[in-house]
């Protein structure tokens, strides 16, 4: 059949219309089906995401300051004595030097003295006066019941025996309380511990009325901490407050206790207030002396949301955390720090109590939702 030129024209365009419009529907089937792909790729959360999250609950809490101060080691004033000496003489033999460990009733030194002589005559004495005035009051006894004394003979027979006896009392006391054998005075520790003070050496001369001790012995299985505390601090601590203590000998290792004490007068020369921490001290290995760091968590006084500081995420200076909404939803939350103590942050702004927050792979979730 012959078609005219007309005609055939307007088939012909007819023909490349149609296929241009096929073409487009292709071309758009082609790019919903790409928009369709796109968005089934994209991050989505799960319940089953959710359920292997760890989540944290915000509380409200009393936020703490954390205080930085310094103090020094001290022995445990409880548990530590002075040994004077109770008699005069020249020291022989000083059998410990200062930082020995020491048992209760170990010999410290020997010391060669006049009194200890006199002591043990006494005590000689009176044993012997015992007896004789028991024989003398016994024999008194027989001779009243046979009417060869009187009433007056016995009475005085047992007097002298109660004096004797009671002479014998004081004498043994003093020599008990003077410790001594046959080398001379032995000064003796009530007490087991360390020798933190040491003032006595061979051939030293001591006498009884002086006000220097001989030796201080310390038991440091618990020792103190003693602070001072500026005036504008005063306020925040109190008695009880939790402290954590590091030292330059032991860097590695914190050491905790409480406050024991807070004194109720500013120390005059240097206008701080002196405060007490009393801490368990295993292993001895804290001395006396020893300079000390000390953290002290105190309560502030102010009332506000309370997380732990793991679950922040840091990103182009601020802090972000992801909420979750309900099932299977959550979202970018920012909020701002008022604190952070340890590992514990204190929200200002952001969150209130009873919120719930992601507290594992928020930062992979955290990069996810913010594209």
């Amino acid at each position: 059949m012959i078609i005219p030129i007309k005609m055939h024209t307007k088939y012909k365009i007819l023909s490349i219309s149609a296929a241009l419009f096929i073409t487009g529907l292709s071309l758009q089937g082609c790019h919903h089906a790409d928009e369709s792909q796109e968005k089934d790729t994209r991050f989505q959360v799960t319940d089953t995401l959710l359920n292997s999250l760890l989540t944290d609950t915000v509380k409200e809490a009393s936020a703490v300051s954390q205080i930085s101060l310094t103090g020094s080691i001290a022995p445990d004033e409880t548990k530590m004595v002075k040994i004077f000496p109770l008699v005069s003489g020249v020291a022989q033999d000083v059998n410990v030097q200062l930082g020995d460990v020491v048992q209760k009733g170990q010999t410290l030194a020997i010391m060669k003295s006049a009194e200890m002589a006199a002591f043990t005559k006494d005590y000689v004495s009176s044993e012997a006066d015992i007896r004789n005035t028991k024989r003398i009051y016994e024999s008194t006894q027989d001779l009243y019941k046979s009417g060869l004394a009187s009433q007056k003979d016995l009475e005085q027979a047992q007097s002298d025996y109660q004096k004797a006896q009671a002479e014998g009392k004081r004498a043994n006391a003093v020599v008990s309380i003077n410790k001594s054998n046959a080398n001379g005075y032995e000064v003796k520790t009530p007490l087991s511990g360390y020798v933190v003070e040491k003032n006595l050496t061979s051939n030293t001369q001591v006498r009884a009325d002086n006000s220097q001790n001989l030796f201080t012995i310390a038991d440091l299985s618990t020792v103190y901490v003693l602070v001072n505390v500026y005036e504008s601090d005063i306020s925040k601590i109190q008695t009880g407050d939790p402290v954590k203590v590091t030292t330059l000998s032991y860097p590695d290792k914190t050491f905790e206790g409480k406050i024991d004490r807070i004194d109720n007068m500013l120390d005059p020369d240097n206008k701080v207030m002196h405060a007490r921490i009393k801490i368990v001290n295993p292993g001895n290995l804290l001395k006396p002396g020893m300079f000390a760091n000390i953290q002290i968590k105190a309560k502030s006084g102010e009332t506000l949301p309370e997380i732990s500081s793991s679950t922040l995420v840091f990103d182009n200076n601020k802090n972000y955390v992801i909420v979750v909404d309900g099932k299977a939803k959550v979202h970018i939350q920012p909020v701002e720090v008022a604190k952070t103590v340890e590992d514990r942050a204190y929200i200002s702004k952001g969150l209130k109590p009873g919120d719930r927050v992601i507290a594992s792979r928020q930062v992979y979730m955290y990069e996810s939702l913010k594209d």
